[in-house]
């Protein structure tokens, strides 16, 4: 189940990729939060990397802040370990927060199912979208609907996203 439309932003306090902690009082002074779960193995997470990042350089300036959050338990997949992730941020010149979530915790206060799954919160810090990025994580030339961009320019002009949700695809968060 998880979050759902209005549902407060849950508490965290994470480890970053830049060695620093973060909590949700680390993004008060932005208008929007979005918090994708994501892991650097999953090719649908890579399919859309680039396409977070270039969504923060496009709205970032209007109060946009895109926090990445990895859940993925390294013993079963070890390429979603806290060192892969310092790796990929670095190589992939990751613009944003990328967070590890050691015991799972936060993914599971959302609801978090695969990765990538957005979550998009205003300045209230109430839900406000859920789910994919776009409608075709293969290709971004045939992207036909920028769910989260459309979600992300609702928010900020004060509107509420229609719909509030779109399935998320792609590959599930590994439990431990």
């Amino acid at each position: 189940m998880g979050l759902a439309f209005l549902d407060p932003l849950p508490k965290f306090e994470l480890i970053g990729t830049d060695e620093k902690t973060y909590n949700i009082s680390s993004f008060n002074a932005k208008k929007v939060l979005c918090v994708i779960f994501t892991c650097n193995h999953c090719p649908y997470a890579q399919g859309y990397e680039q396409r977070i990042l270039r969504l923060q350089d496009e709205y970032g300036i209007q109060g946009l802040q895109i926090v990445l959050i990895n859940s993925n338990d390294p013993e079963n997949v070890p390429e979603d370990s806290f060192e892969g992730m310092k790796q990929r941020a670095r190589e992939h010149h990751y613009i944003v927060p990328y967070l590890w979530d050691k015991t799972q915790g936060v993914a599971k206060r959302f609801g978090a199912v695969c990765t990538p799954e957005a979550f998009l919160f205003d300045r209230k810090r109430q839900l406000k979208y859920r789910g994919r990025i776009d409608d075709n994580w293969r290709d971004p030339n045939r992207v036909k609907e920028r769910s989260l961009a459309l979600a992300v320019s609702d928010v900020l002009a004060g509107k509420e996203p229609v719909p509030h949700e779109r399935p998320a695809m792609g590959c599930s968060i590994k439990w431990k």
